[in-house]
């Protein structure tokens, strides 16, 4: 048996960052996982693509069983870990919110429609290994971390390891899959090379979870990060300054950008890709009982300019790469010529999902011999 099964054995994977906000209330909420920890991660990952690569097998959780509850579509997140479970010699079962009694929190039961989080995380405990989440938009009517309050809940009452699939502030399973595709693009030199988060236009509501989760992992990653957007395509604030914090303890640096083709110089890694003004949903920063999906769609048509082409990626360093998390809006984010170009990495960045989140359910699903 490989020695990282069961590295980090028990642990939750719900948030992207090191500093656990609850760790002394509740370790359950979030594990504390360090930087040196997530590099770890990476060669795990690194070394379980590499056998991929080779047809070599790895049946790491012979006989264990992954919940999967997805309240929202999925192409890469059900199919790489459904593929990860069946090479270690496990089963990832799919879990329809539609086709079970709602999970719902304290305060929002249905007679005979809805169950308590508490009594489906125990429930769920009994039967398998982890549960896995997805949960953000419509599901939790856009209001601003609803979802991730109950993922949150989930990890409270579960005794197995929690992993966040995606919720309406994090997704951090997308974010390890990014640094490895970093760290073998930019070959483990990434360190204080330019990344540039931005926003690109596309029509409809998306969550913030994915621009939240690359600011915080590349800082964490002690890259020069620059996020650039439009005025009122803000973060969070607590967000901005976590990120601040990180530039400051692993050498790298952060600023924000209100100009894409100026954020674009010189950078080494760009990553362009749509979410929704702050103004439009449901969140702290406003009174709205309702999200405002029209508001959405008129703010982000004012910069139909923020489209990732040829043009803005020659602003770049020569060896630039293009990274986006996929699916991507082709003539609104993006152009077909960089996204099917050379500096394109979104096709192995993609396939970096399975092996990343691999590398994960080995290290804490995995028991220690």
């Amino acid at each position: 048996m490989k020695d990282y099964v069961g590295l980090f054995e028990g642990r939750d994977w719900i948030e992207p960052e090191m500093l656990g906000k609850n760790a002394e209330k509740d370790k359950k909420l979030n594990d504390n996982w360090s930087r040196e920890d997530w590099k770890k991660l990476i060669e795990i990952a690194k070394e379980l693509k590499a056998e991929y690569k080779k047809k070599i097998p790895h049946p790491l959780l012979p006989s264990q069983t992954l919940f999967m509850l997805f309240f929202n579509d999925s192409l890469r997140t059900r199919n790489s870990f459904e593929a990860g479970m069946t090479q270690f010699g496990g089963h990832a079962h799919f879990l329809d919110p539609s086709k079970i009694y709602r999970p719902a929190l304290p305060g929002e039961d249905v007679p005979y429609k809805t169950e308590r989080i508490a009594d489906v995380a125990r429930v769920l405990s009994e039967m398998g290994d982890a549960i896995a989440i997805r949960i953000y938009g419509d599901a939790v009517q856009w209001k601003y971390a609803k979802g991730h309050k109950i993922i949150q809940e989930f990890a409270r009452w579960s005794d197995i390891p929690l992993i966040n699939m995606e919720d309406d502030v994090f997704h951090p399973c997308q974010a390890l899959a990014d640094w490895q595709a970093i760290d073998e693009h930019l070959r483990g030199k990434y360190e204080k090379k330019k990344y540039v988060m931005s926003y690109a236009y596309s029509g409809g509501l998306k969550p913030l979870a994915v621009p939240t989760s690359c600011v915080l992992s590349a800082t964490m990653m002690g890259m020069d990060v620059v996020f650039a957007r439009p005025k009122g395509f803000e973060l969070e604030e607590s967000v901005i300054e976590r990120c601040k914090e990180y530039a400051d303890t692993f050498g790298g640096s952060f600023e924000e950008s209100e100009d894409m083709k100026e954020a674009f110089e010189g950078a080494d890694v760009v990553y362009p890709k749509a979410w929704t003004p702050r103004d439009a949903l449901i969140g702290p920063w406003n009174k709205r009982t309702e999200p405002d999906k029209d508001l959405a769609n008129k703010l982000s048509a004012e910069h139909k300019d923020w489209i990732c082409d040829r043009k803005k990626m020659e602003l770049c360093s020569k060896d630039a790469i293009y990274m986006h998390c996929l699916p991507a809006d082709r003539g609104q984010e993006v152009t077909d010529e960089v996204i099917d170009g050379k500096q394109s990495v979104v096709f192995d960045e993609a396939g970096n999902r399975m092996h990343a989140q691999n590398a994960l359910m080995a290290t804490i699903m995995g028991r220690k011999e």
